[in-house]
């Protein structure tokens, strides 16, 4: 039996990277908020669970400045397992804590792409699982496994494992989607079907927590699989190093949510570094999951009737074969592309009004 412990969804200050050498002070800043959030939650239960956002180890440089591909696999990507992760392991063993973290990272089977990942620590401070996100939003220059599909396949197969992979751990089972692969109900599904309790899902930006999207996504992953999530998202942000003012693009809102949908925890304030704390007790979760007649949906999945869904193809696999993700034009244009092609199928239809002409700035008169 797996007795209830404190989950922590950390909110995070962000000081943007231009080196991998930069990533070192972020982690210091997340270890002073680990050691200061689980001396306070502890006097609850155990702090058994700790998990850190996207992008709260080395920033967004390459999305927000436009990185080349190759640039940031040479002067950012990290290795998993490597130094960082073992400062990051002290902390797991110093509070016999997992602790579950993202980063963009180098690839062994790919050694000139970088991948998004998020990878579990042990109470010992190992890597003991590791997820390879799936969806990338169109800022995004990460590789993920559909645009080397082929590869991919031929060293991972397709079954599950592959793609949506889920940790027996002492906590209960864990799987992990980051940020935009929440916006997927897919991803989550994936994990569920994996045998997944407790989703992490870090982060979003805003304008997407302040409308309500992060909120929706997160507690619908969670009804609609019976299973935890814990959703940490950044506070403040300096973009780079040596910034003097920070800001808040994602609003905070980091929270907890429970198997039936419902906020455990929620921390709104965004704009300076907290956490939202919250019990998980796995051992209810695995009595309604086999009690409940009524709220455990995956046990009422007639999965034949959907695969006619996905037979025909959208977004093109294999992008990344012969050439890295490009630049944000280039992911747009893609986007583009594939938004004909369901124009053109009859999915999407066009609206009535004509797409609007680029205006042409005036010339200025002549003095």
């Amino acid at each position: 039996m797996i007795e209830q412990y404190m989950a922590l969804a950390l909110q995070p200050t962000i000081r943007g990277c231009s080196k991998r050498a930069d990533v070192m002070a972020n982690i210091r800043h997340i270890s002073e908020l680990i050691n200061a959030a689980v001396w306070l939650s502890a006097i609850d239960l155990p702090v058994r669970l700790i998990t850190i956002p996207e992008g709260c180890l080395q920033g967004f440089t390459d999305e927000v400045f436009d990185w080349d591909h190759e640039k940031y696999v040479d002067e950012m990507a990290l290795d998993v397992p490597g130094p960082e992760t073992e400062t990051l392991g002290r902390q797991a063993r110093q509070h016999d804590a997992f602790i579950i973290a993202q980063a963009k990272v180098k690839h062994p089977k790919f050694p000139k792409k970088f991948f998004n990942a998020a990878f579990i620590l042990d109470p010992h401070g190992e890597v003991i699982h590791i997820h390879y996100k799936l969806q990338v939003f169109a800022r995004e220059h990460s590789t993920v496994p559909h645009d080397v599909w082929d590869k991919w396949v031929e060293l991972y197969g397709t079954g599950l494992d592959a793609f949506f992979p889920v940790a027996d751990t002492a906590i209960g089972r864990i799987g992990c989607v980051i940020c935009m692969e929440g916006s997927f109900p897919e991803t989550a599904r994936g994990l569920a079907v994996n045998g997944a309790e407790i989703i992490y899902r870090p982060a979003y930006p805003e304008p997407y927590v302040a409308n309500g999207l992060w909120e929706i996504q997160n507690r619908a992953r969670a009804l609609d699989n019976t299973c935890y999530v814990v959703a940490p998202n950044p506070a403040n942000y300096y973009l780079m190093p040596d910034s003097t003012d920070a800001l808040d693009t994602f609003g905070g809102q980091s929270m907890i949510i429970d198997y039936q949908g419902r906020i455990v925890s929620e921390h709104k304030y965004g704009a300076g570094p907290s956490y939202a704390g919250g019990i998980i007790d796995v051992e209810a979760l695995r009595q309604y999951r086999t009690r409940s007649l009524w709220g455990n949906w995956l046990r009422d999945l007639r999965t034949e009737q959907f695969r006619c869904i996905y037979e025909q193809a959208i977004y093109p696999k294999n992008l990344g074969m012969e050439k890295h993700p490009g630049r944000h034009a280039d992911h747009d244009e893609i986007r583009r592309h594939v938004m004909e092609t369901l124009l053109d199928r009859g999915t999407f239809r066009k609206p009535t009004l004509e797409e609007p002409k680029p205006r042409v700035p005036e010339e200025m008169p002549a003095d």
